[in-house]
C-alpha cells in the first residue's frame, strides 16, 4: 500500500511517519524544516490552489495530519486563515485524489466540531455545534469531504482527537510541561472537572487501523484513551513524572477567574475548568480497538 502524508514533520505526522513507514510505502509531505528520520519527503507549499497531481500516482490512500491551530497574523481574518489550510486545502487534495483514483482519505479533524463542553460525553453522531474558528474549519472540511465521497466514490474516514499529550507536544500540554519543570508552586489544586484527553501513541495507532480497516470507511471517529481526568489530576501525573519538584496549592476556583478576568485570561480558566468528555464506543465498537497505553503511561513517556 502507497499512503501520502500531509504535515510529515509536525507533532503528529513525524510520529505517524514512522510507525507508518514499518509496514508502507510512504511520502510525507511538509512545508518548513523535514525531521531527520530517513523518509521519502517532498516540500510544499499547500494551498487551496495547489497542484498535487505529480504525487498521487498510486497512491491508495491519503492522511491529511496538515493543520493550522495557531494564528499568527493578526492582520488577516482569523476564520481566513484557518479555512485556508484546514478545509480548503484539504478539500483541493481530496478532489484531486479523488480524479487520481485514490481509495481512501483520512482527516485529522478535532472534538471541537462537537462543542466547547460537555454535560453529557459527545458521541460520534451527535449534532455538530463548532464555535470556534479552528474548529468551524474543521466542520466546513468534514462537510466537504463528505459531498466529495458522495460524488466520486471516494472513502472517507473523520477522526476527532481532543487534546493530544505527548513528548514534544505543543500548544496548552507543552505550556504545562514547562510550568511543571520549573518547579514551582501551582494554584491549580482544586480544579475538579473531567477531560478526556489522547496520547500520541493511542491516536497514531488508531490511525494506522483506519488507513486499511474495512468497516472504517465514511465513518466519523470519536477517540481518548478511554479514561476521564480532571486538570489537577493531569498536573500531579506530570509532577510525579517530572520528579515531584512542583507542588499544587488549593485556590478556589473563583478566587483563580476573578485573578483571571483582571488580566483578561479567564477564558483560559473557564476551559480549565471545564468537562469535555467523550465516549469513544462506537470506536471500539467498529474497529474492535482499544486504547493500549494508559494516561499514566502516556504522560510519563512524555519526560522520559
Amino acid at each position: 500500500m502507497a499512503i501520502l502524508l500531509t504535515g510529515a514533520s509536525g507533532f503528529l505526522g513525524s510520529y505517524l511517519f514512522k510507525k507508518l513507514q514499518a509496514k508502507y510505502d510512504v511520502i510525507g509531505t511538509y512545508r518548513s524544516r523535514l525531521s531527520d528520520v530517513g523518509y521519502r519527503g517532498v516540500k510544499i507549499d499547500v494551498k487551496p490552489t495547489t497542484d498535487w497531481s505529480s504525487h498521487l500516482d498510486n497512491i491508495n490512500c491519503v492522511v491529511y495530519c496538515l493543520g493550522l491551530a495557531h494564528v499568527t497574523n493578526e492582520g488577516v481574518d482569523m476564520l481566513e486563515q484557518f479555512r485556508n489550510v484546514n478545509c480548503l486545502s484539504a478539500l483541493n487534495l481530496a478532489k484531486q485524489a479523488a480524479s487520481q483514483g485514490v481509495d481512501r482519505f483520512v482527516y485529522i479533524s478535532s472534538i471541537g466540531v462537537n462543542g466547547l463542553s460537555t454535560e453529557r460525553p459527545f458521541k460520534n453522531n451527535d449534532e455538530c455545534n463548532p464555535s470556534e474558528s479552528y474548529a468551524i474549519s474543521k466542520y466546513e472540511a468534514e462537510l466537504g469531504l463528505k459531498q466529495i465521497s458522495k460524488e466520486t466514490g471516494m472513502e472517507i474516514v473523520i477522526i476527532r482527537p481532543p487534546l493530544i499529550y505527548g513528548k514534544g507536544a505543543p500548544g496548552n500540554f507543552g505550556k504545562f510541561i514547562k510550568l511543571v519543570k520549573l518547579g514551582l508552586p501551582l494554584p491549580l489544586g482544586s480544579l475538579n472537572n473531567k477531560r478526556s484527553l489522547v496520547g500520541l501513541d493511542n491516536l497514531v495507532d488508531l490511525i494506522s487501523i483506519c488507513i486499511v480497516h474495512p468497516k472504517a470507511a465514511n465513518q466519523v471517529f470519536l477517540v481518548s484513551d478511554d479514561y476521564d481526568i480532571s486538570t489537577t489530576e493531569l498536573l500531579e501525573l506530570m509532577i510525579f513524572s517530572c520528579g515531584g519538584r512542583a507542588s499544587l496549592l488549593s485556590v478556589h476556583v473563583n478566587i483563580l477567574k476573578a485573578c483571571a478576568y483582571i488580566v483578561g485570561k479567564k477564558n483560559i480558566i473557564d476551559r480549565m475548568n471545564s468537562n469535555l468528555q467523550i465516549d469513544i464506543s462506537h470506536t471500539k465498537n467498529t474497529l474492535s480497538w482499544e486504547p493500549s497505553v494508559s494516561v499514566e503511561e502516556g504522560i510519563d513517556r512524555c519526560f522520559k
